[in-house]
This record gives C-alpha cells, structure tokens and sequence, in this order.
C-alpha cells in the first residue's frame, strides 16, 4: 500500500494534477493507494504527514510530489531525507538524466528529485511539474516498485 503527498502552497484537490496521476498510476498498476494528502511547503506541515505514514505497518511507500526545486519554500527533501535509513543514489542520478536527454535539457539540474529507503518502506521524493511526474513514475519508479519493495521486506518474511 502507498500513500501520497503532494506538497504545494498554492494546489489543492480540484488543481493536483500531479497526485491524481502518481495514484491513477499506482492503481493502474495493481498498487493500492491507501491515503492521499496536501500540504504546505512547510517542514512541520511535511514531517507530521511523513512520520504518521511511516509509522503505518500497512505503508509500503510513500510518494512525494512538490517542493524539490530550488526556491526558498522547496523544503521536501530537507524535511524527509533525513530519515532515510538508505539513499537510493540512482534515482535522481537517472531522473536528471533522463529528464536532460528527453524534456528539459540543462533546467534537469534544477531538480532534487530523490528517494530512500526508510527501513522497510521506499520514499520517491518527485518534482510538481506533471511532465516530470509522468517520467518518474513510467520510467523509474513503477518498473522498480514490486522488486524494490520486495527487497527491502523480505527479512520480515523470513523465519
């Protein structure tokens, strides 16, 4: 099951395009989407949503859109990378460069888009633009979902 969190000073339901299409897409996928939720480019506002996520047993992952630019109030992956367990450097590391050579050129290196492993559960921190939402999810994240989920969980299968 995965949540998702859009962080925004100006969406709200009816204007989060970039939500409604990261869980059109989840649940496309066969995922289920447990919770969905708005916020504030605010570090509190971010954390108090994250925490109680990632306290859930039944949250597998959590996906993140809004707030990983560079402006003053982009705040998303200094309020939740610091509680990666493990940094998935290849994440951001593809994003960048599949947003350079397929979208935006150089403006790729404006993006913070990252994600971790915060014990058994994964964080996809995406960008707001609903182009770059798009990317993610069908070139990075949903091809790797089941198999990244599956690894950082097995342990608890194991007897």
């Amino acid at each position: 099951m995965f949540c998702v969190l859009t962080t925004s000073d100006t969406r709200d339901e009816s204007s989060d395009r970039g939500g409604r299409l990261i869980r059109e897409k989840l649940e496309g996928s066969g995922h289920t989407v447990l919770e969905t939720s708005i916020c504030r480019d605010d570090q509190k506002d971010i954390e108090s949503i994250i925490v109680k996520w990632l306290q859930n047993p039944k949250v597998d992952g959590i996906i993140t859109t809004g707030g990983t630019g560079l402006g003053f109030r982009d705040v998303t992956p200094e309020t939740i990378m610091p509680y990666f367990t493990k940094k998935i450097d290849g994440f951001g590391e593809l994003f960048r460069m599949i947003s350079y050579t397929e979208d935006v050129g150089s403006k790729a290196l404006l993006s913070r888009a990252e994600a971790g492993i915060v014990e058994d559960k994964v964080i996809y921190m995406l960008p707001g633009s609903v182009k770059a939402v798009e990317l993610a999810m069908d070139k990075l994240v949903l091809p790797e979902l089941h198999h990244i989920v599956h690894e950082i969980t097995k342990h608890l299968n194991e007897s």
